[in-house]
């Protein structure tokens, strides 16, 4: 396998390199240890001011100068897993500069660190974590833990849903770990139902008869995948909720304390995306473990 792993020095990256090193990677695993430092128009926020306080190069020497020790820091620890380890820094924007150096690189996954939770703070995690979601062609992998001991894997029986499952299955990182299938059927009642613009009880009772086959059906499905989960040697078990997925997905996995999120995304972006929603897209940001999106 080849891993990219993006790091900048922070604490946050930190999580990542240490969640990285504590995994059981492939024999043959190549680590690509990566930073991107912003080119001299961007470190301002724009073109350099025609009077600058300072030697714009030895302000940006002094920036790749500190990148290369995060660079080398990373390399020293991944290195003591016994796999081989690359190294790069390079300029750019760095969500663009990452997703094109995964592609290149023909990487397996990306790991990135992830700068909070919430509500306020995803405009934190937005700029970079963000946007290698929405780009990258290969899972991503956001750290908020050192270490994963449970799983909560999302499975609705799509093909999104699908892409997700090799990770579990076929490379070998989650042997010894718990994992819990989780399937949501979306079984609120309407807003018309709820508003009360008709009776009630009749109304709640109708479309709880009507829900009542999709919630058989997810029941079934997270049945079904942890059987499969088993056969391919993994300790999982089934489970089934209904509501708001990325809601009951997020609350599920802090009530059983999970240090991990498996789910596969459509990698809906842009004016798409805000239009359309994405449950995947909700979790990653409002989880408070690691989570790891495939598409």
């Amino acid at each position: 396998m080849r891993v990219l792993v993006a790091t900048d020095g922070s604490e946050c990256a930190g999580v990542a390199v240490d969640l990285v090193a504590g995994l059981d990677w492939p024999a043959a695993t190549v680590f690509h240890v990566v930073e991107v430092v912003p080119a001299g128009v961007t470190v301002f926020g724009g073109p350099w001011p025609p009077i600058t306080p300072a030697d714009t190069r030895a302000i940006d020497q002094d920036i790749r100068d500190q990148a290369w020790r995060n660079v080398e820091a990373t390399a020293e620890l991944l290195a003591g897993t016994g796999h081989d380890v690359e190294t790069a820094v390079t300029a750019g924007r760095a969500g663009d500069v990452i997703t094109s150096l995964a592609e290149q690189s023909s990487a397996d996954i990306i790991v990135v660190g992830s700068r909070g939770h919430g509500t306020l703070e995803t405009m934190l995690l937005g700029s970079v974590s963000s946007e290698i979601v929405d780009h990258a062609h290969v899972p991503v992998l956001v750290a908020r833990r050192r270490k994963i001991e449970r799983i909560v894997f999302a499975w609705d029986g799509s093909d999104r849903a699908e892409a997700a499952l090799p990770v579990l299955t076929e490379w070998g990182l989650f042997g010894g770990v718990h994992t819990d299938v989780l399937s949501v059927a979306d079984a609120e009642p309407p807003w018309w139902v709820r508003a009360g613009m008709v009776s009630d009880e009749t109304a709640a009772e109708s479309y709880d008869e009507a829900a009542e086959p999709s919630r058989q059906q997810h029941d079934a499905l997270a049945g079904q995948m942890a059987k499969q989960l088993r056969s391919a040697g993994l300790d999982a078990a089934a489970a089934s909720r209904e509501g708001d997925p990325a809601e009951t997905i997020v609350a599920f996995a802090e009530a059983h304390k999970a240090d991990l999120i498996v789910l596969g995304t459509h990698g809906r972006t842009g004016l798409q995306r805000l239009l359309m929603g994405s449950v995947a897209r909700n979790v990653l940001l409002h989880a408070h473990c690691s989570v790891l999106l495939a598409r």
